[in-house]
């Protein structure tokens, strides 16, 4: 990436793993989009760009972060039974929405569904991203996406262990570090 920080991709989910390019707290925040190229570099690294790219679209990341930004509030909102303007979300939804066609696949002797990318605007870019955001509102659980326990973490993730009791972002970075802690801790109190 352009910034040389490496994005985590532990949310199980395109949308969470896209509003989690910003991460970290007080002087340890750091935010993975930081100019048109990253946000390309990201949306490579996420699967999320199919076709190869020349430049990237000027003011990609300015729309990026807004996108980010309602996609934060919108999943905060529906937690709490609130409500919040999809404005962002519906504009790239809708502009970058996929040309979609019938092909015939010789090989099967069958019609299939195929999508391409509009064009490479921002918008068309974006828009898995946001399509993802739908999904998660829509047809999931928003009580299972939670926010890393650890207390210098802010990373969401999408809990789908079979109890639905997953603390932690990552059991490598944060799960072990707040274990460890916490048995210093007691020791420490002996």
């Amino acid at each position: 990436m352009s910034s040389g920080i490496t994005p985590p991709f532990v949310a199980s989910n395109l949308a969470l793993d896209f509003i989690n390019t910003q991460f970290g707290v007080g002087a340890e925040r750091r935010d993975c989009l930081d100019d048109d190229g990253s946000v390309v570099d990201w949306l490579r690294q996420a699967h999320a760009l199919a076709d190869e790219l020349e430049s990237p679209p000027e003011g990609l990341v300015n729309l990026a972060r807004a996108l980010r930004d309602n996609m934060k509030a919108l999943i905060a909102s529906a937690k709490d039974g609130q409500v919040a303007d999809p404005g962002t979300v519906n504009r790239v939804l809708e502009r970058g929405r996929p040309i979609e066609r019938i092909e015939w696949e010789p090989t099967d002797a069958v019609f299939e569904r195929k999508e391409y990318p509009r064009d490479q605007q921002s918008e068309s870019l974006l828009q898995p991203v946001a399509r993802a955001l739908v999904e998660l509102l829509t047809e999931e659980d928003l009580q299972l996406v939670k926010e890393c326990e650890a207390s210098d973490c802010v990373l969401l993730f999408h809990d789908q262990t079979k109890s639905h009791r997953r603390r932690w972002c990552s059991m490598a970075t944060c799960g072990n570090r707040m274990k460890a802690a916490a048995h210093r801790a007691r020791k420490h109190a002996r």
